[in-house]
């Protein structure tokens, strides 16, 4: 019998979620394409969490360099050179360029270098040409913001930093979420003078207040000069740096101030442009996310959206949740899968780390009574680096059902301590099983399953 499309399935967007989507709908028998007009691996592959990982590493080297001399190491005056780093990432991205292109092949996705673009519930043009879908899924990722004043052009977006052919002298980066944080925290341990400016009261919002507050004093101790409550009102071209102008000034951050370069850090939209998605009248949120259902289908039925495009939890992994989700609710055995949102952990990859799963203190009060177990010290490491540099972690905890509804770690190695305590808090871990756990010694991640007393209310 002749098909009556093309393919089962053809997804729009070579990112995580489309990747995913693709390939794992393709080993379960269903006949699927995929295009991409740029490089496959998306945000997260291209300019986004592997690459500025990288730029982490190379960063935390100059920390080891400063700290090894109290450990018995002489080591002459190093000197880095960026273009280095530069080269190396962007061979480590090719390959992985390469092995997105090859899971999809071997997954018998027919991969389209090309832009698609819908035209109807089941047609799309693709490279000039028409091609039909039983059902098509858009994951197209987001984008970062540029403000909307005069002037913006001027100063780059988190995409431009991996193409800076030097390194600036200066830089003011804008923005207080975990993207402006962590380049702060790398352009300055690389040597360059850095000032982060946050239009609000602190870092990190949507983090622990505490977490947020300890983490704006590391980074003042790595020479972050740190602003919050200020307003960008312009940019402009000043010879060979850019004057930022700000909505006030005092003795602590003047009015305008002058750098080589500005990068703004201030968030994310969904990429819905150039799609299709008013050909066919798809709904989408004040904010432009597409708004879908649980099973991540548009207000047109055949027409499904996922990863960042729907504006729920940007983060590569919850990405790949959806995709895997949707693949085997559309073409597995199992029936309809649905993705856990609840205590998703994160990291935000300055140094020192933060490492988070759950609820903040202040989220866990507005519903539950609660005990909080907080620690801070001087990690062993740094007694003898000499290094001024503290941990901090929280335990929160339900008073009533002994249940943890939050751990916040701000320390070294906070990203792979929270990964594991992430997997007892879906279990279901009470603060009794973490007093029933034997820590390992010497280690900072003990800490956790040493916490006895909780802190006194005020």
């Amino acid at each position: 019998m002749a098909r009556r499309w093309d393919y089962d399935l053809y997804v729009i967007g070579g990112g995580s979620a489309g990747v995913r989507l693709a390939r794992t709908s393709g080993a379960l028998g269903a006949k699927v394409a995929l295009a991409e007009d740029a490089r496959l691996g998306g945000t997260c592959v291209n300019v986004g969490c592997v690459p500025k990982k990288l730029f982490v590493y190379a960063s935390r080297i100059a920390h080891e360099i400063a700290d090894a001399a109290n450990y018995g190491w002489s080591i002459p005056t190093p000197s880095f050179d960026w273009r280095v780093l530069r080269t190396n990432e962007e061979k480590e991205v090719a390959r992985l360029n390469g092995i997105y292109r090859r899971l999809l092949v071997e997954s018998h996705v027919d991969v389209h270098d090309a832009r698609a673009v819908i035209e109807g519930p089941n047609t799309l043009r693709v490279d000039g040409r028409v091609v039909t879908a039983e059902r098509i899924a858009i994951c197209t990722g987001s984008v970062p913001r540029r403000p909307d004043i005069p002037g913006a052009e001027l100063g780059m977006i988190s995409d431009d930093v991996f193409v800076l052919e030097e390194l600036p002298r200066s830089i003011i980066v804008v923005g207080a979420g975990y993207i402006a944080c962590e380049f702060a925290s790398i352009f300055a341990s690389l040597g360059v003078e850095t000032r982060l400016v946050a239009r609000g009261e602190r870092l990190l919002p949507h983090f622990d207040r505490e977490i947020g507050l300890t983490l704006q004093r590391e980074l003042a101790k790595q020479d972050v000069h740190v602003t919050c409550e200020r307003h960008v009102m312009a940019l402009e071209k000043r010879g060979d740096r850019i004057a930022v102008r700000f909505d006030r000034g005092d003795e602590k951050c003047p009015e305008e101030l002058l750098a080589d370069r500005v990068l703004f850090a201030i968030g994310r939209h969904p990429n819905c442009g150039h799609v299709g998605i008013e050909s066919v009248a798809i709904k989408c949120k004040p904010d432009g996310a597409i708004t879908v259902d649980d099973e991540y289908r548009t207000n047109v039925p055949s027409i499904h959206a996922l990863g960042d495009v729907i504006g729920r939890v940007q983060l590569t992994p919850v990405a790949l949740a959806e995709g895997t989700a949707l693949a085997h609710t559309l073409f597995g055995s199992r029936g309809k899968i649905v993705v856990d949102y609840e205590a998703i952990p994160t990291a935000v990859f300055t140094t020192p780390e933060i490492a988070t799963v759950g609820l903040t203190e202040a989220q866990a009060r507005r519903h539950h009574e609660i005990l909080v177990f907080r620690t801070e010290f001087r990690p062993l490491k740094h007694t003898v680096s000499g290094r001024d540099e503290r941990t901090l972690m929280k335990l929160i905890v339900d008073r009533q059902t002994d249940r943890v509804l939050g751990v916040h770690v701000l320390g070294e190695g906070a990203s792979e301590m929270v990964q594991t305590v992430a997997v007892a808090m879906k279990a279901g871990a009470t603060k009794a099983h973490f007093d029933a756990t034997i820590g390992i010694h010497p280690t900072a991640a003990e800490e956790l399953v040493t916490l006895r007393t909780p802190v006194k209310e005020p």
